[in-house]
């Protein structure tokens, strides 16, 4: 079973992605900061990670440059999930090792087809 680490400071975010994401069959584990996912990846590193942008202690482009450093850190599809739409925050998520970007409020048909692109459904 394919797994999927949810980086986001909001619950009800990680509430909604948990149900879309399980119901696609992922097996989800949720992290509420850059700081705690990058413990959790160090314990088991997830096939994908769903990574908000802005979030306290450690944003989502601090713990990609941290997560793409780690031994496998390589491995995980990260899509990042974030209401920051200019063309420069997708410029910066890309060039920090980010495989696809979704906009918020997603829904499961836009959460599928990210996947798909991705190669993980």
């Amino acid at each position: 079973m394919r797994t999927c680490l949810i980086v986001d400071d909001s619950a009800v975010i990680r509430k909604v992605a948990r149900r879309i994401l399980e119901g696609l069959g992922f097996r989800v584990a949720e992290a509420e900061d850059g700081r705690e996912a990058v413990a959790q990846c160090r314990a088991g590193m997830p096939d994908a990670i769903l990574l908000d942008w802005n979030m306290p202690h450690m944003d989502g482009y601090e713990f990609l440059r941290t997560l793409r450093r780690l031994p496998e850190g390589d491995h995980p599809k990260v899509l990042f999930c974030t209401i920051e739409n200019d063309v420069a925050s997708i410029a910066r998520a890309l060039h920090a090792g980010a495989d696809e970007y979704i906009m918020k409020p997603f829904d499961k048909d836009i959460m599928t087809a990210k996947l798909q692109e991705v190669g993980l459904t």
